[in-house]
Protein backbone atom coordinates (compact mmCIF):
# COMPACT_ATOMS: atom_id res chain seq x y z
CA UNK A 1 0.00 0.00 0.00
CA UNK A 2 1.08 3.15 -0.93
CA UNK A 3 1.92 6.12 1.44
CA UNK A 4 -0.97 9.04 1.38
CA UNK A 5 -0.33 12.65 1.63
CA UNK A 6 -3.67 13.61 2.22
CA UNK A 7 -4.57 11.58 5.67
CA UNK A 8 -4.87 13.74 8.51
CA UNK A 9 -1.52 14.16 10.81
CA UNK A 10 -0.96 10.77 12.75
CA UNK A 11 0.82 10.52 16.39
CA UNK A 12 2.05 7.37 17.30
CA UNK A 13 2.41 7.03 21.03
CA UNK A 14 4.72 4.60 22.60
CA UNK A 15 4.84 3.98 26.52
CA UNK A 16 8.13 2.43 27.32
CA UNK A 17 9.60 0.70 30.52
CA UNK A 18 13.36 -1.26 29.67
CA UNK A 19 11.97 -1.98 25.89
CA UNK A 20 15.81 -1.89 24.41
CA UNK A 21 14.95 -5.16 23.43
CA UNK A 22 12.09 -4.05 21.36
CA UNK A 23 11.67 -0.44 20.74
CA UNK A 24 14.18 -0.65 17.32
CA UNK A 25 12.16 -3.20 15.78
CA UNK A 26 8.68 -1.23 16.78
CA UNK A 27 9.63 2.26 15.60
CA UNK A 28 11.19 0.53 12.30
CA UNK A 29 7.59 -0.81 11.46
CA UNK A 30 6.30 2.98 11.69
CA UNK A 31 9.47 4.80 9.55
CA UNK A 32 9.65 6.29 6.93
CA UNK A 33 6.39 7.51 6.94
CA UNK A 34 4.70 10.70 5.87
CA UNK A 35 2.66 12.56 8.27
CA UNK A 36 3.20 10.85 10.77
CA UNK A 37 4.78 11.39 14.10
CA UNK A 38 6.35 9.30 16.41
CA UNK A 39 6.16 10.02 20.78
CA UNK A 40 8.49 7.90 22.55
CA UNK A 41 6.97 8.26 26.04
CA UNK A 42 9.39 6.63 28.85
CA UNK A 43 8.60 5.92 32.79
CA UNK A 44 12.36 5.64 33.88
CA UNK A 45 14.33 3.05 31.65
CA UNK A 46 17.21 1.41 33.09
CA UNK A 47 18.65 0.04 30.14
CA UNK A 48 19.52 1.66 26.16
CA UNK A 49 15.67 2.62 25.66
CA UNK A 50 15.94 6.09 25.31
CA UNK A 51 18.93 5.91 23.67
CA UNK A 52 17.68 3.82 21.11
CA UNK A 53 15.12 5.83 20.42
CA UNK A 54 16.94 9.01 20.04
CA UNK A 55 19.13 7.70 17.63
CA UNK A 56 16.06 7.09 15.25
CA UNK A 57 15.48 10.36 15.46
CA UNK A 58 12.37 10.29 16.97
CA UNK A 59 10.48 12.43 19.74
CA UNK A 60 11.41 10.94 23.56
CA UNK A 61 9.83 12.33 26.69
CA UNK A 62 9.67 11.20 29.79
CA UNK A 63 7.17 10.97 32.52
CA UNK A 64 6.18 9.20 35.75
CA UNK A 65 6.01 5.92 35.35
CA UNK A 66 2.65 3.72 34.48
CA UNK A 67 1.26 3.10 30.61
CA UNK A 68 -1.94 5.59 31.80
CA UNK A 69 0.06 8.14 32.70
CA UNK A 70 2.90 8.34 30.15
CA UNK A 71 0.17 7.63 27.36
CA UNK A 72 -1.41 10.92 28.68
CA UNK A 73 1.60 12.64 28.37
CA UNK A 74 2.14 11.99 24.92
CA UNK A 75 -1.25 13.15 23.89
CA UNK A 76 -0.19 16.03 25.47
CA UNK A 77 2.64 16.94 23.14
CA UNK A 78 1.41 15.37 19.99
CA UNK A 79 0.60 17.28 17.23
CA UNK A 80 -1.29 14.76 15.75
CA UNK A 81 -5.42 15.01 14.69
CA UNK A 82 -5.05 11.26 15.04
CA UNK A 83 -3.88 9.74 18.44
CA UNK A 84 -2.60 5.95 17.75
CA UNK A 85 -1.17 4.36 21.32
CA UNK A 86 1.26 0.97 20.53
CA UNK A 87 2.58 -1.31 23.29
CA UNK A 88 6.17 -1.30 22.78
CA UNK A 89 6.34 -4.81 21.90
CA UNK A 90 3.25 -4.43 19.29
CA UNK A 91 4.64 -4.13 15.48
CA UNK A 92 1.96 -1.98 13.25
CA UNK A 93 0.97 -3.50 9.36
CA UNK A 94 2.25 -1.88 6.20
CA UNK A 95 -0.20 1.29 5.51
CA UNK A 96 -1.41 1.05 9.21
CA UNK A 97 -1.95 5.24 8.64
CA UNK A 98 -4.12 5.02 5.48
CA UNK A 99 -5.96 1.99 7.39
CA UNK A 100 -6.77 4.81 10.43
CA UNK A 101 -7.84 7.33 8.47
CA UNK A 102 -10.14 5.55 6.23
CA UNK A 103 -11.42 3.45 9.21
CA UNK A 104 -12.47 6.87 11.11
CA UNK A 105 -14.08 8.76 8.52
CA UNK A 106 -16.57 5.61 8.79
CA UNK A 107 -20.71 6.63 10.35
CA UNK A 108 -20.47 7.05 14.26
CA UNK A 109 -17.17 5.44 14.35
CA UNK A 110 -15.07 7.32 17.58
CA UNK A 111 -12.28 4.83 17.61
CA UNK A 112 -11.15 1.40 16.12
CA UNK A 113 -8.08 -0.98 17.12
CA UNK A 114 -6.71 -3.41 14.89
CA UNK A 115 -6.89 -7.78 15.04
CA UNK A 116 -3.95 -9.42 16.76
CA UNK A 117 -1.85 -11.91 16.27
CA UNK A 118 1.02 -12.94 18.90
CA UNK A 119 4.32 -13.66 17.67
CA UNK A 120 4.91 -17.94 18.48
CA UNK A 121 3.84 -21.18 17.07
CA UNK A 122 2.41 -22.56 20.20
CA UNK A 123 -0.65 -23.76 19.12
CA UNK A 124 -2.76 -22.48 22.23
CA UNK A 125 -2.24 -18.76 20.97
CA UNK A 126 -3.76 -19.78 17.60
CA UNK A 127 -7.50 -20.00 20.13
CA UNK A 128 -6.03 -17.14 22.08
CA UNK A 129 -5.92 -14.79 18.71
CA UNK A 130 -9.42 -16.07 17.82
CA UNK A 131 -10.84 -15.74 21.13
CA UNK A 132 -9.30 -11.98 20.96
CA UNK A 133 -10.23 -11.02 17.93
CA UNK A 134 -14.30 -12.66 18.36
CA UNK A 135 -14.55 -10.38 21.54
CA UNK A 136 -13.21 -7.36 19.69
CA UNK A 137 -15.72 -7.91 16.51
CA UNK A 138 -18.66 -8.47 19.00
CA UNK A 139 -18.40 -6.26 21.83
CA UNK A 140 -16.43 -3.68 20.23
CA UNK A 141 -13.95 -4.38 23.16
CA UNK A 142 -10.25 -4.45 21.99
CA UNK A 143 -7.66 -4.13 24.31
CA UNK A 144 -4.19 -2.19 24.44
CA UNK A 145 -2.25 -4.53 22.76
CA UNK A 146 -4.54 -4.09 19.19
CA UNK A 147 -2.95 -0.48 18.89
CA UNK A 148 -5.85 1.72 19.68
CA UNK A 149 -6.39 4.64 17.96
CA UNK A 150 -8.94 7.86 18.41
CA UNK A 151 -8.97 11.34 17.13
CA UNK A 152 -7.27 14.04 19.39
CA UNK A 153 -10.64 15.87 20.16
CA UNK A 154 -12.13 12.68 21.23
CA UNK A 155 -9.51 11.71 23.59
CA UNK A 156 -9.89 15.42 24.92
CA UNK A 157 -13.82 15.24 25.08
CA UNK A 158 -13.73 12.01 27.30
CA UNK A 159 -10.83 13.11 29.74
CA UNK A 160 -7.81 10.39 28.10
CA UNK A 161 -7.09 7.78 29.61
CA UNK A 162 -8.05 7.33 33.42
CA UNK A 163 -4.63 7.28 35.61
CA UNK A 164 -5.30 3.86 36.90
CA UNK A 165 -2.52 1.38 37.79
CA UNK A 166 -3.92 -1.61 35.32
CA UNK A 167 -6.80 -1.72 33.15
CA UNK A 168 -7.09 1.37 31.63
CA UNK A 169 -7.66 0.38 28.38
CA UNK A 170 -10.69 -1.26 29.41
CA UNK A 171 -12.15 1.50 30.56
CA UNK A 172 -11.25 3.70 27.83
CA UNK A 173 -13.01 1.96 25.51
CA UNK A 174 -16.07 1.49 28.19
CA UNK A 175 -16.06 5.57 28.04
CA UNK A 176 -15.86 5.14 24.04
CA UNK A 177 -18.67 3.13 23.64
CA UNK A 178 -20.94 5.52 24.90
CA UNK A 179 -20.56 8.07 22.63
CA UNK A 180 -20.07 6.04 19.27
CA UNK A 181 -18.75 2.90 17.71
CA UNK A 182 -15.27 0.89 18.11
CA UNK A 183 -13.98 -0.44 14.99
CA UNK A 184 -11.67 -3.14 14.02
CA UNK A 185 -9.27 -2.79 11.47
CA UNK A 186 -9.29 -6.77 9.70
CA UNK A 187 -5.51 -6.95 10.00
CA UNK A 188 -3.47 -7.67 13.14
CA UNK A 189 -0.78 -5.89 14.81
CA UNK A 190 1.85 -8.47 15.79
CA UNK A 191 2.86 -8.13 19.60
CA UNK A 192 5.63 -10.61 21.49
CA UNK A 193 4.27 -13.34 23.17
CA UNK A 194 6.58 -12.85 25.90
CA UNK A 195 3.82 -13.10 28.54
CA UNK A 196 2.36 -15.76 27.73
CA UNK A 197 5.14 -17.98 27.15
CA UNK A 198 6.37 -16.65 30.73
CA UNK A 199 3.14 -17.71 32.58
CA UNK A 200 2.16 -20.00 29.65
CA UNK A 201 -0.82 -19.63 27.53
CA UNK A 202 -3.73 -21.08 29.66
CA UNK A 203 -2.40 -19.48 32.86
CA UNK A 204 -1.90 -16.23 31.31
CA UNK A 205 -5.70 -15.88 29.82
CA UNK A 206 -7.27 -17.55 32.67
CA UNK A 207 -5.36 -14.52 35.22
CA UNK A 208 -6.62 -12.03 32.12
CA UNK A 209 -9.99 -12.87 32.24
CA UNK A 210 -10.13 -13.08 36.54
CA UNK A 211 -8.68 -9.53 36.23
CA UNK A 212 -12.03 -8.29 34.18
CA UNK A 213 -14.27 -10.29 36.61
CA UNK A 214 -12.26 -8.42 39.19
CA UNK A 215 -12.90 -4.83 37.79
CA UNK A 216 -16.10 -5.01 37.15
CA UNK A 217 -17.00 -6.17 40.64
CA UNK A 218 -15.45 -3.13 42.19
CA UNK A 219 -11.85 -4.66 43.39
CA UNK A 220 -9.75 -1.78 43.65
CA UNK A 221 -7.31 -1.66 40.81
CA UNK A 222 -4.14 -1.45 42.93
CA UNK A 223 -4.72 -4.74 44.41
CA UNK A 224 -5.34 -6.24 41.05
CA UNK A 225 -2.39 -4.46 39.92
CA UNK A 226 -0.31 -6.46 42.44
CA UNK A 227 -2.62 -9.73 41.69
CA UNK A 228 -1.65 -9.65 38.33
CA UNK A 229 2.21 -9.14 38.89
CA UNK A 230 2.53 -11.97 41.65
CA UNK A 231 -0.64 -14.03 42.52
CA UNK A 232 -0.87 -14.33 45.86
CA UNK A 233 -0.01 -18.20 46.81
CA UNK A 234 -1.51 -19.17 43.69
CA UNK A 235 -4.92 -17.74 44.18
CA UNK A 236 -6.61 -14.52 43.35
CA UNK A 237 -9.50 -13.90 46.49
CA UNK A 238 -12.27 -11.46 44.51
CA UNK A 239 -14.82 -11.21 47.74
CA UNK A 240 -15.84 -14.63 49.48
CA UNK A 241 -14.69 -16.80 46.68
CA UNK A 242 -11.32 -17.95 45.97
CA UNK A 243 -10.17 -18.98 42.12
CA UNK A 244 -7.36 -21.30 41.42
CA UNK A 245 -4.72 -20.89 39.30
Amino acid sequence: MGQNLHHPPISVIIPTLNEAANITAVINTINPRINTEIIVVDGGSQDETVALAQSLGVKVISSSPGRAVQMNAGATVANGEILLFLHADTRLPMGFDEMIASALQQPQVVAGAFELRIDAALGGLRWVEKGVNWRSRLLQMPYGDQAIFITKSIFEKIGGFPELPIMEDFELIRRLQRIGKITIIPVPVVTSARRWIKKGVFKTTLINQIVIIAYLLGVKPERIRQWYRQPPAGEFKIQNSKFKI
